[in-house]
């Protein structure tokens, strides 16, 4: 319709413009029109991962994952390995994993051999040139106390190292200060602001277990696990270990029927309330200690994150069954 107009306009001894010349004027304007669309799109400096900067961060386990992912935002695209509710001690990463991994920008893993069946693929990105992050190098790590463990494994002697650091928010803040400046020496991405933010989140959530937890009376604030999980949390918030079903650090121990005995009798000790049972702990076993002791088998959820994707959510709803169970 716009073309009929102009003709009948046009003069007579007027000169028609080509009809290649029409259509190299109009291919032009297609073509600039997609490349003003295409920057819409991509906000003019986002990166190809989708991510403001561009970097890629490869995280090994779910909950670790949730707070990296907390403080990274839309700063960089965050890639957790292992299915959520894995179990990190026997999990081992594919040849699609192990590939991921060489190719990010930052490789996050917790340290203290957590992520035990992982050697072999830190060692192939380290050569491929990716930066490690160990987690368990910035905090103060707890290691087993004297009279804890209730066998002679090499992880559960006294002084042995735990790797459970993310039961305790305050030991994740320690976490969190050291990644945000990793970042930015590292990968050049500022994430002080949201480091800022979620610090003082984490110390706000800390003071709000302690305040769920003291409602737990002296004399019942003794924890019997499924695995030594939960030393962190029993440090921070003033329980006693009296035991584990598998007296160690790894879920891959097994308990003996000597263990057993020796933690039944602990538990009619002490009046344990309740027996916490973890991933890696076998049902029938936990059911069989609690039958004998007459303690609650209580199932924690240690090792994943819940549906929110929130390590606020996960450590709270920790801290409500433990609270609620033993007062």
């Amino acid at each position: 319709m716009a073309h009929s107009e102009t003709k009948s306009h046009q003069s007579p001894g007027a000169i028609r413009p080509r009809r290649s010349s029409r259509a190299s004027v109009r291919q032009a304007i297609l073509l600039a029109a997609a490349a003003l669309l295409a920057a819409a799109c991509t906000g003019g400096s986002t990166g190809p991962s989708g991510a403001a900067s561009g970097k890629s961060i490869v995280v090994t386990y779910s909950i670790l994952g949730a707070v990296v992912k907390d403080l990274v935002g839309p700063e960089a695209t965050v890639t957790v390995l292992m299915p959520n509710g894995s179990d990190p001690h026997d999990w081992a990463p594919s040849a699609k994993d192990i590939e991921t991994m060489t190719k990010a920008d930052l490789l996050v893993e917790n340290g203290l051999n957590l992520e035990g069946g992982m050697g072999d693929a830190f060692t192939q990105a380290e050569r491929a040139g990716v930066k490690r992050f160990i987690a368990s190098d910035h905090i103060t790590v707890r290691h087993v106390g004297a009279g804890e463990g209730i066998d002679a494994s090499a992880d559960q002697l006294a002084g042995a190292p735990d790797p459970h650091l993310w039961m305790d928010p305050l030991t994740i803040r320690d976490v969190v200060a050291a990644l945000a400046a990793e970042l930015t020496t590292d990968l050049g991405i500022d994430v002080s602001a949201r480091a800022t933010d979620l610090e003082a989140r984490l110390t706000a959530l800390n003071d709000r277990l302690r305040a769920i937890l003291n409602t737990v009376p002296p004399a019942q604030r003794s924890l019997v696990t499924g695995h030594e999980s939960l030393g962190y949390f029993a440090q921070r918030y003033g329980f006693k270990l009296v035991g584990a079903i598998i007296p160690s650090l790894s879920s891959q121990a097994e308990s003996s029927a000597a263990n057993l005995a020796a933690l039944e009798a602990k538990v009619r000790a002490t009046g344990v309330k309740a027996v916490f049972t973890e991933l890696g702990t076998d049902p029938s076993v936990a059911q069989a200690v609690g039958r004998d002791t007459g303690a609650e088998v209580v199932q924690l959820t240690t090792h994943a994150v819940p549906a929110d994707g929130s390590y606020f959510t996960f450590v709270t709803n920790i801290a409500n069954l433990v609270a609620e169970n033993l007062k």
